[in-house]
Formats: C-alpha cells, sequence, structure tokens
C-alpha cells in the first residue's frame, strides 16, 4: 500500500536534487586555482608578466603569456578564449536561484544590490591558427638589411586570472604588471583602452570576479630581424620544409608576432595552418619542418617521442677543438625560464651531445654536433662546458660568465648575480631581445637605474589621453590598410594618427632605438640536416661554416 501509493517519489527526488546540489557546490569549491587559459599555436609568451618559456632545446612546447600590460600576446589568434574544464561558470550559479523567482524580481535584486553580473565564457572554436585577418593588421618594410613591421594597434586579451578574483584592477595592475606606472593605465582606461566584459571600464579600483574577460588595446612595436628570406626547401601534401634565417623566431612570442616564420610563411607564400614540427632557437638558423595537418603532426611528434629523427648541426667555436669524437653527457639546469640561461649542473636533466671537428682555420674550429636529447640550449651549453663555445654566442660567450667563461663549469658567482650581469651587458648594448625581454620584463633587481627612462609624469599622460581616446576612434572607423591612403596636403598634421604608427601614449614611440647591423643578428649555429623515417632534408653550408672563412 505505502509503496503503490507512492509517496515515497517526492522523497527521493528532492534527495537527489540536494545531493546534486551538495556536489555541486564542493565541486566549484575546488576550482579557485588559476583559470584554465586557453593559448596560441605559438604560445606567446608575455613581456610585462612572461610566463616560463618551456623550451626543451630544439624541441619543445610552449607557455602562454598573461596579457595585458603592453607586450604580452593574446590567448589565441581566431580563438574565442573559454574555460576549458567544462565546470559550471560562478555567473551560472549566482544567476540560477534568481532566475526561478521570475525576471521582475530578478532585476529588483540586481539593482537593490548592484551586483556587477559576469557573463558566461564563450565557447571556444576547434582549431587554432592565423588567417587572413591576422596577416593584414600590418605590413613589413626593409631598411638597411632589415626586415621591419610598422608598428600597429593591437587587442590583448585573457580571462581573470583565479588569483586577481577579489582583487581590483588596480591591485593587479600595481603587483603584476609593472611595465608602465599606474599613471599609463589610468590615462588607457580615460582613452577608452581597457574592456572588462566588452564594456569600457571606467574605475580601476572595480573588483574583478570569475570568468571576468579583459581586453586591453595598446600600440605595438616589433623588433627588425634580418632581410633574408624564408627560403622553400622542400613541400608536399604533408609538410612544408624552409631555411631559417637566424634571428627571425619560428613562432609569434613576446614583442614578435609579424616578424616570425609562421606568419612571414603566411604573409608572403600563403601557406597557412601550419603545424611547427620542432623548435629552433631565434638566433639559430637552418632546416625547419612544419606539418599541413594535425595528424601527420600527431605522427611525427611521436617519431620524436620514439626517438626515430636525427638531427645535425653544424656550429663555428672558438679555438682549436679536439680532432677525435667528444661526447659531453654534462646535466643541464635551467638557471631561468624568464631570461632563458642554462648551465650545467648535477642537478639538471640528463643529456648528450656528440661533436666531431671539421675544419680549423688558425683561430676558431667548424664542429658538426649530434644532439641526441633535447634540452634547452643543449649544444651551446656544452660547447661552453668544454672550452670552446659558439664563437658570437651573446649569452653563452660573454664576460657575464667570469674570466673562464663558464669552462669546466666553473661560474664564479652566483645565479642571481649572473642573471644580473647578462641583463645588465644586454641592457647596456640596448640588445635585451637577445635574451627575449624588454624593460618591463626586468624586476627592480635587475634593472640598470642609470638606463634612460620612457615613462611621462601623471600630469603628461593625462593630457595624451584625450589626444589618444580620438585617435582611437580613427583607428576604429578605419579600414586595416590606412597606411597606404593618400591625404590631402592639408592633412598632413593627421598623418600620424591615420598610419597608425604614432600613438600618444606609446611609450616605446618616444624612444629612439640603435638599429642593429644585420651581422650582429647572426649566431653561428646552423641546424644542417634533419632526418627521420621515410625522410631526410639538408640545409646549405653557411658560408662562416666554410673551410676558408676568416673572421673580421
Amino acid at each position: 500500500m505505502w509503496l503503490s501509493g507512492r509517496p515515497w517519489l517526492p522523497v527521493l527526488v528532492q534527495g537527489c536534487f540536494n545531493l546534486r546540489r551538495l556536489i555541486a557546490v564542493s565541486t566549484w569549491g575546488g576550482c579557485r586555482g588559476p583559470m584554465a587559459e586557453t593559448s596560441s599555436t605559438g604560445a606567446e609568451a608575455a613581456a610585462g608578466l612572461k610566463t616560463p618559456a618551456q623550451q626543451n632545446g630544439d624541441v619543445s612546447g610552449d607557455a602562454s603569456g598573461e596579457l595585458l600590460s603592453g607586450s604580452p600576446e593574446p590567448v589565441g589568434p581566431g580563438v574565442e578564449p573559454a574555460r576549458e574544464d567544462g565546470k559550471p561558470t560562478q555567473a551560472s550559479e549566482e544567476q540560477a536561484p534568481v532566475a526561478a523567482s521570475g525576471s521582475g524580481k530578478r532585476k529588483k535584486r540586481r539593482d537593490a544590490t548592484r551586483e556587477r553580473v559576469v557573463p558566461p565564457p564563450k565557447k571556444r572554436r576547434a582549431g587554432v591558427s592565423f588567417g587572413d585577418e591576422h596577416f593584414a593588421e600590418t605590413s613589413y618594410y626593409f631598411e638597411g638589411g632589415l626586415r621591419k613591421v610598422r608598428p600597429y594597434y593591437f587587442d590583448f586579451r585573457t580571462y581573470c586570472k583565479g588569483r586577481w578574483v577579489g582583487h581590483s584592477l588596480l591591485h593587479v595592475f600595481s603587483t603584476e604588471f609593472r611595465a608602465q606606472p599606474l599613471a599609463y593605465y589610468e590615462a588607457a582606461v580615460r582613452a577608452g583602452r581597457l574592456h572588462l566584459n566588452e564594456e569600457p571600464v571606467q574605475d580601476l579600483n572595480i573588483v574583478l570576479k570569475d570568468n571576468d574577460f579583459l581586453r586591453n588595446r595598446v600600440h605595438r612595436h616589433e623588433p627588425p630581424v634580418t632581410a633574408e628570406p624564408v627560403r622553400l626547401l622542400a613541400e608536399n601534401e604533408d609538410v612544408v620544409v624552409v631555411d631559417k634565417p637566424s634571428s627571425i623566431p619560428v613562432h609569434p612570442c613576446g614583442r614578435f608576432r609579424h616578424n616570425t616564420v609562421i606568419f612571414i610563411l603566411g604573409k608572403e607564400h600563403q601557406l597557412k595552418e601550419l603545424h611547427p614540427l620542432h623548435r629552433l632557437d631565434r638566433l639559430t638558423s637552418g632546416v625547419l619542418m612544419f606539418a599541413k595537418t594535425a595528424a601527420v603532426s600527431e605522427r611525427i611528434h611521436e617519431q620524436v617521442r620514439d626517438r626515430q629523427l636525427e638531427k645535425e648541426y653544424v656550429c663555428r667555436v672558438e679555438g682549436e677543438f679536439p680532432t677525435e669524437e667528444v661526447t659531453c653527457k654534462e646535466p643541464i639546469l635551467v638557471v631561468s625560464y624568464k631570461v632563458g640561461v642554462c648551465r650545467v649542473d648535477t642537478r639538471g636533466k640528463p643529456c648528450e651531445t656528440v661533436f666531431q671537428r671539421l675544419s680549423y682555420n688558425g683561430h676558431s674550429s667548424v664542429v658538426r654536433c649530434r644532439p641526441l636529447t633535447g634540452r634547452t640550449h643543449q649544444i651551446r651549453v656544452h660547447l661552453q662546458f668544454l672550452g670552446h663555445p659558439i664563437l658570437n654566442d651573446p649569452i653563452y660567450n660573454s664576460v657575464a660568465w667570469g674570466p673562464s667563461r663558464g669552462r669546466g663549469g666553473h661560474i664564479p658567482k652566483t645565479d642571481e648575480e649572473l642573471l644580473r650581469d647578462l641583463v645588465a651587458e644586454h641592457q647596456a648594448k640596448q640588445s635585451l631581445d637577445v635574451l627575449d625581454l624588454c624593460e618591463g620584463d626586468l624586476s627592480p633587481g635587475l634593472i640598470d637605474s642609470t638606463a634612460p627612462s620612457s615613462e611621462l609624469g601623471k600630469d603628461h599622460l593625462e593630457e595624451l589621453a584625450a589626444s589618444a581616446q580620438k585617435m582611437d576612434g580613427v583607428v576604429d572607423a578605419a579600414p586595416q590598410d590606412l597606411d597606404t591612403m593618400a591625404l590631402a596636403p592639408g592633412k598632413a598634421a593627421e598623418t600620424d594618427f591615420v598610419n597608425q604608427e604614432i600613438d600618444p601614449l606609446c611609450a616605446e614611440c618616444r624612444l629612439v632605438r640603435q638599429d642593429p647591423l644585420p651581422q650582429d643578428l647572426v649566431m653561428f649555429l646552423h641546424a644542417l640536416r634533419y632526418k627521420g623515417p621515410g625522410f631526410e632534408y639538408f640545409s646549405p653550408m653557411p658560408a662562416w661554416a666554410q673551410d676558408d672563412w676568416q673572421e673580421d
């Protein structure tokens, strides 16, 4: 009678509902760590707050940057950012009880509490690639043997990090994004360049919530690279193989976006949606492979994991290298992911490189290198340890390592002192790009206080904010190719506003940087051969590796 009448059914349903609510609450309570982030194919490492680049020698992963300061990278080109953990958003949980009581009461409750409701995150589209809309952001020009990028406006995007929740934008900028003074961010707010959930930020004291989406428009400058072309070595239905010049990064990272192999191939060779199969350091030249499909990429990466691939490099080193084959098995430790410096240390990861001298001209030697593992800067660090650093290596052949320059692992200073001295050396030479750094990356302990500053006072920034706001109106209304638009003579004074190359809030616009010489962008390390099951690709031997080559 008790069962047949089913009076137990409401009790059971209510019990299940309460259990599900309890599970949902406990699950959400465990989700307060850093938010899941989307990342671009290039995983552009940031400048203001640069995530450690998890490099792995010539085969490495990429890291996403944190994106608000003036030179970090967006969550992903052509990708709508989203939560990747698939868990309920804070906004949806907060709104659930309100929706049950009717739209009128819902509106009244929001008005009464003045609670800011965060929209749910957008769905992430499958696939991450660069397309024509990205390639059209700006253009190249060539000058003095260098490839240069015209300055352009760019939106950096990010979801609120877990550690930012409950803090104001003012707090986040003052503690994590110190590349610019707070006066700059206040001026950027007045100019309408900072958006929260696609609404202009009115006050930096606004408190951040989980799932908040931030967008910051900045004026972006890229360092010059060599004007040497990216030459195609081979192309078929599976892969594209190129001869990468020195100084050009493989994919967008840090301050580089258009001056990268990925963008050059897209803009000049109409090769798009490529998947890098391995990486080369920015200063390393030679064979570089891309897969045309995800399936090919996965197949070759599996071969990499199974160590079925062979890599061969050639370099020119200091002094007379031994004639016999030399194998170095010293473990390598990363001193700083941010600065990108490693050294031999017993606490490091095991690695192995085989060296064979090819020639000696009385001052320097050409050496063939076969890395059997793929650690960060493995060839360069092992050569330094052997006392034969690469002739023009700006990091591992630097006086910052001490009189012996790291030979035998002898470094008469702490890691902190080493990093400080390396940064000071390149800061004095205006060559921080060698370390993949800009001024905004430097902590107070690493900054040279005598270096010229590009910061403006608060009063001056306030004056410039109004001009920047007017300029943003021109940029938003203008097509991407306005820099080629003809202007009437009477409007010559407006040229800077239209061509996007000068911005009143941009610190970089106020700096005059000396261009590097083309020869200063070349390091004598070249990827000569890449071989795997069913394929083998070669790059021509560089001029500096010829037997009769002599230093200037």
